[in-house]
């Protein structure tokens, strides 16, 4: 049957829902699904209603009589099942009985999930659908996607205005979208002092952005990706990447291969750090990592000890000293 289960991993951010959404849409648009025959149903929290007739709540009984009597609709009739991952176990066996049931040929279904299915529905996926996997959209893959979008649009926005845009809202492409839906009214030239003025958001993105600054020896990114990270996190969450980095490090420095530093550091040779590490082992030495230790101990120590006024400085200042140390 026309069955597809769109998958995001259960941390995903708005660019990622945004982007799994628009697949389903695809999905069912392709099938012949019209905006008045597509109903769309979001599964509630497994707390957040009561159990209803037929072992279905109400808001997923919706689909008992569309999945039998799609015959009655004219068209092809599309059932897009939003948060698919919180359907209790006993509703995706009754779920899973009915698309097994269904006419193929006038019912179109697609099942959008931030998480394992249940194991019933998953298994009727895997016999008769398909399954997309929608990974997470990293700050150059949202970059591409910006750009693309800007050309579609015919928007004038220079390449350092892009570079403001990714600033305010690195990989998040929901967001990004809905700035250009703004700037799209604006009659005078978009700038990069036009956008960093306009919008005053910080991007919730992975602390990796700001470590590959410090081995780049880029200080002015580094503090700027430092700003971003204590926003929304702690800086002993700072620190104890800061840690692994320098582990990571230390063990390359030892190691006959990247193999090698997979086994001492208990990772998988695949895992996209050992390349990474390996290729910069060369930037480092003992004493630069024993210095970045020791300054991380000092940093520790402040932040768990001295008043949160002083925590931003201290980390600023470990900031540019890293860079000085693992960026060579």
């Amino acid at each position: 049957m026309s069955l597809i289960h769109i998958s995001a991993q259960s941390d995903a951010g708005p660019g990622e829902r945004r982007k799994a959404l628009e697949l389903a849409r695809t999905f069912l648009v392709e099938h012949g699904v019209t905006e008045d025959n597509l109903v769309r149903v979001d599964v509630p929290d497994r707390g957040a209603s009561e159990m209803g007739d037929g072992g279905l709540r109400p808001e997923l009984a919706e689909v008992v009589p569309m999945l039998q009597s799609q015959s009655l609709f004219g068209g092809v009739q599309g059932i897009k099942v939003v948060e698919a991952h919180l359907i209790r176990a006993a509703e995706g066996e009754v779920v899973a009985e009915l698309l097994e049931s269904a006419d193929s040929d006038s019912v179109a279904v697609a099942l959008v999930s931030f998480g394992s299915l249940p194991k019933a529905l998953a298994k009727t996926v895997k016999a008769r659908g398909e399954t997309v996997s929608v990974g997470k959209i990293w700050e150059r893959q949202a970059q591409k996607w910006l750009e693309e979008e800007i050309d579609r649009r015919g928007l004038k926005i220079g390449r350092d205005a892009v570079g403001a845009l990714m600033q305010r809202f690195g990989g998040d492409t929901a967001s990004l979208g809905q700035a250009l839906d703004q700037l799209e009214g604006l009659t005078a030239k978009i700038t990069p002092e036009t956008i960093l003025e306009r919008f005053k958001n910080r991007p919730n993105e992975p602390i990796f952005h700001y470590t590959q600054a410090l081995a780049s020896g880029n200080v002015a990114e580094a503090l700027r990706r430092l700003q971003d990270l204590l926003y929304y996190r702690h800086p002993l969450e700072i620190l104890a990447a800061l840690e692994t980095e320098i582990r990571r490090r230390s063990y390359a420095l030892v190691a006959d291969s990247p193999e090698h530093l997979a086994r001492m550091a208990g990772a998988k040779p695949t895992d996209g750090w050992v390349e990474r590490t390996w290729r910069v082992r060369g930037r480092t030495d003992q004493h630069s990592m024993c210095r970045s230790l020791e300054a991380l101990v000092k940093a520790d120590r402040v932040f768990k000890t001295q008043p949160e006024d002083i925590h931003q400085v201290t980390a600023e200042r470990l900031t540019v000293a890293l860079c000085r140390w693992m960026g060579k």
